[in-house]
């Protein structure tokens, strides 16, 4: 058995992590700050994002926090701005910013303001951070932007509807990217875990565990550190024969 190997960065590579606070997008940010990765914490709360980028400092690394809703374009246009003021460009996007929605109610049941507000912020953003970032990328020729998507949206959950048809858009609004832009050197992506081991997850019931993960083929959840592997490598010079896709990190839930 060969060594395992990961994607390389080369010097000054940039990369904006949104919902960058906690979870994935933490896990995220560390993992390239790690790697050399000029990396910028992006959060709504900006006292977990500025946790998360001192850390990567404290351990030699080079971050930045930013205050930002994703579902407020100024902002993030502002976020966009100071950092490629800092690093003179940004190479990738990845956004891990959302919410579960509704939960635990048939369709019938949920509020249309509910099913909307989880739109918003689950799905519209797909379209805001293009407008914000690719024109950059068109100038230089080079772009990445990664989604963090979700196995409900390729197989829905029931009693999650506005979680799954808001992460079945961002996959379809993936696919649209991917192809709008594959001639540019701008790739467009995303990722569709199943039940990631987060400290959310801890504060579910245990039958409500049982169930999810009796749909895992591997029998497990899986870990930050493989979403946050995943995620590296999309947004890396390596993935550049890859667009319009979404990655199965399901455990063999979903092979598609």
């Amino acid at each position: 058995m060969t060594a395992a190997t990961h994607a390389q960065f080369p010097d000054r590579y940039a990369a904006i992590v949104i919902g960058g606070g906690a979870g994935i997008g933490a896990a995220t940010a560390r993992l390239l700050a790690a790697r050399g990765v000029q990396v910028t914490v992006v959060d709504r709360d900006v006292a977990a994002a500025e946790d998360v980028a001192g850390e990567i400092r404290t351990a030699g690394g080079d971050a930045h926090s930013a205050h930002a809703d994703v579902t407020d374009e100024p902002a993030l246009r502002g976020v966009f701005a100071a950092a490629v003021g800092r690093n003179q460009t940004v190479h990738a996007v990845i956004n891990s910013a959302g919410i579960q929605g509704p939960l635990g109610r048939r369709s019938h049941d949920v509020e249309i303001d509910e099913f909307e507000r989880t739109l918003a912020i689950n799905l519209t953003p797909g379209l805001t951070i293009a407008r914000v970032a690719i024109p950059h990328f068109l100038e230089r020729g080079y772009g990445r932007i990664v989604h963090v998507a979700s196995i409900a949206g390729k197989e829905g959950n029931p009693n999650m509807i506005g979680y799954s048809a808001s992460k079945a858009g961002l996959i379809g609004l993936v696919k649209s990217q991917g192809k709008e832009y594959s001639q540019d050197g701008i790739t467009v992506n995303a990722v569709a875990p199943a039940v990631i081991r987060t400290p959310f997850l801890d504060s579910q019931p245990q039958e409500v565990v049982d169930y999810m993960l009796q749909k895992i083929p591997m029998g497990r959840t899986g870990t930050l550190t493989e979403v946050a592997e995943m995620l590296a490598f999309i947004a890396s010079p390596a993935a550049s024969f890859t667009t319009g896709f979404t990655f199965d990190l399901s455990g063999g839930r979903a092979t598609y």
